[in-house]
């Protein structure tokens, strides 16, 4: 072995993160093989090198017996003696018998080991690295695509988008920078393999974290999101501190902060409702941006049936009742939604005209919607 060799394992270290010990391991087992095959040796041996000076010697181990029954193997107490009086039965004696041309034919053969090895311990750099930013967001270089995947580079790997996880509303070209949400990842034989979304939902809120300081900070949290990619979500938020409007810091000064992430997800829109524990309020606030006249709950089976003026009823269900869809999923309740005049013909509605101005006022004071269209 040159010391070519050993500038060669420090580069690797530094430049792949790999210790030089299990590259040295992977060099001592390959001239082990290398040994055996091309000089049709089983016994035991062991490869000693020389770090600094780069030399390398093979020593076959025998062990100290009475009688001989395999010369690669064993040997005999009595030439043992020869070579060291001090031997005694059961033990090892170790004998050089390095090869005149082992250099050569070593090198050949452990290149294909060591270059295997320094590969599986690659792949553990990267699965340990990987596993930690499942349920993360990452950016990524969209490579090439197939009938099944879009592989999107993220550096060191290659990830997977399916088609099921790709936006709709999207096209993918080659050396487009997209944001990806990892959503497993996997150790297989050949490798760590990931798999990304476009249209999770923990999408769309690692995007709010990176776009609101408070929501990092933990000033502000998201308490639930409902979302169909690439045409509508809606995203619920909460802030312990009542001087901190939650809703405001995620539409952010003149919307920057919102318009960041619906052009990152290539014009969907985004509806922030502020969350409440009331499911009477957070109900009303979560079919924004249609306005709500009464909520009344049933919490046995945890439905609502929401009342909305007449001329309302269309915005609050929504384009093939998205709307609806949208804000039962962001509040976990079952919604029945009618209007005015349904609820009066089915004996629901009015309710007293006072608790009716009251349940108005309280409603439209913690009613909020972002709506781009």
């Amino acid at each position: 072995m040159s010391s070519e060799l050993l500038d060669a394992l420090m580069i690797l270290e530094r430049e792949k993160g790999i210790s030089r010990d299990v590259l040295i391991e992977a060099i001592e087992a390959a001239l082990i093989s290398a040994y055996r095959r091309n000089f049709n040796q089983a016994q035991n041996v062991r490869i000693d090198l020389n770090l600094e000076t780069g030399s390398m010697r093979v020593f076959a181990r025998k062990e100290v017996v009475d009688e001989v029954f395999d010369t690669r193997l064993e040997i005999s107490e009595e030439e043992a003696k020869r070579i060291n009086p001090n031997y005694r039965i059961e033990d090892v004696v170790e004998m050089e018998v390095t090869p005149k041309d082992f250099g050569r034919i070593a090198a050949q053969t452990a290149k294909q080991v060591v270059t295997q090895r320094v590969r599986e311990a690659e792949r553990g750099i990267i699965y340990s690295e990987f596993i930690d930013r499942e349920e993360d967001i990452m950016t990524g270089i969209v490579q090439r695509q197939d009938s099944r995947f879009i592989y999107v580079s993220l550096g060191k790997i290659e990830a997977l988008l399916p088609i099921n996880e790709q936006m709709p509303n999207e096209k993918y070209k080659p050396h487009d920078r997209i944001k990806v949400f990892i959503t497993k990842v996997e150790k297989t034989s050949k490798g760590p393999q990931i798999f990304v979304s476009r249209t999770h939902p923990g999408l769309l809120k690692r995007l709010f974290e990176i776009e609101v300081p408070e929501i990092f900070d933990g000033t502000v949290e998201i308490k639930s999101v409902a979302r169909e990619a690439g045409d509508r979500s809606k995203i619920s938020v909460h802030a312990e501190n009542e001087e901190v409007d939650p809703v405001g810091s995620c539409v952010g000064p003149k919307g920057q902060r919102v318009q960041a992430i619906v052009n990152e997800l290539k014009g969907e829109k985004i509806d922030i409702v502020k969350w409440s524990e009331d499911p009477v309020v957070f109900v009303a606030n979560a079919l924004s941006p249609s306005k709500v006249v009464e909520v009344l709950v049933q919490e046995e089976d945890k439905a609502t049936t929401v009342i909305v003026p007449d001329y309302q009823l269309s915005l609050a269900i929504g384009k093939r009742g998205q709307n609806a869809r949208l804000a039962a999923k962001l509040t976990g309740w079952k919604i029945d939604i009618k209007n005015e005049t349904e609820a009066r013909n089915a004996g629901i509605y009015p309710v007293e005209e006072q608790d009716f101005l009251l349940s108005r006022e309280s409603l439209e004071d913690d009613e909020f919607s972002e709506d781009n269209e």
